[in-house]
């Protein structure tokens, strides 16, 4: 196994301002124990910090860029943690994954920097992935309403869609019913700092057949 390159870590300010609040849901919503798969683990100082307070947890980091993927791997690395696994190489509009089932999905900031198609495909995906109770989190800046919910967050979505019109921050509602129809119900929306929330969405029981 090749031994991965310090050097290759990427550093993002945000991940070091906001990942304390995220970890205070994290310890909150997640299972005890299982398999937690990180969808768009971006640097990989999430994965390691949540890993790292969560011990009991399995963290599976995945991204699909391949620079992305040797920071995580370095970041797990110089973390020395047992519970972190090799980053998969994975993009949710792809059909398969490369993994057979999680007890819990986390995305951070990825619903507003990619196509409304990787949203549906997200939680799509989450629901084929996930058993009665699995918990799926999401994280990032929305619209309730129709309506921002700051005028930095308005702004925040102007340079979005200046830099690419398929993408922007989303309506909170598109993305519950999203979640509803694909099994998910949601837990109350949870405000976090700088104008983001934390959505909490657990995988239903089937309904009984008649």
């Amino acid at each position: 196994m090749t031994t991965p390159d310090l050097n290759a870590r990427q550093h993002a300010p945000a991940a070091e301002r906001n990942r304390e609040p995220i970890l205070a849901v994290l310890e909150r919503v997640l299972p005890a124990t299982g398999t937690v798969l990180e969808i768009a683990s971006g640097t990989g100082q999430h994965a390691v910090h949540f890993a790292a307070a969560l011990p009991q947890l399995v963290w599976q980091p995945s991204d699909p860029d391949e620079g992305a993927r040797a920071s995580i791997a370095a970041w797990t690395a110089a973390s020395g943690l047992s519970n972190v696994r090799t980053p998969l190489a994975l993009d949710v509009r792809e059909a398969q994954w490369g993994i057979d089932a999680a007890d819990a999905i986390v995305c951070i900031n990825m619903i507003h920097i990619s196509p409304w198609a990787s949203a549906q495909a997200l939680i799509d995906g989450a629901g084929r992935l996930m058993g009665p109770g699995g918990v799926l989190y999401l994280y990032g800046p929305y619209r309730r309403g129709g309506a921002h919910t700051a005028p930095s967050n308005a702004a925040f979505d102007a340079q979005l869609r200046s830099r690419n019109p398929a993408w922007g921050v989303r309506n909170m509602e598109d993305i519950v019913a999203l979640a509803d129809a694909a099994g998910f119900a949601c837990d109350e929306p949870i405000a976090m700092p700088a104008n983001n929330f934390s959505l909490v969405f657990r995988k239903r029981q089937p309904s009984a057949k008649l």
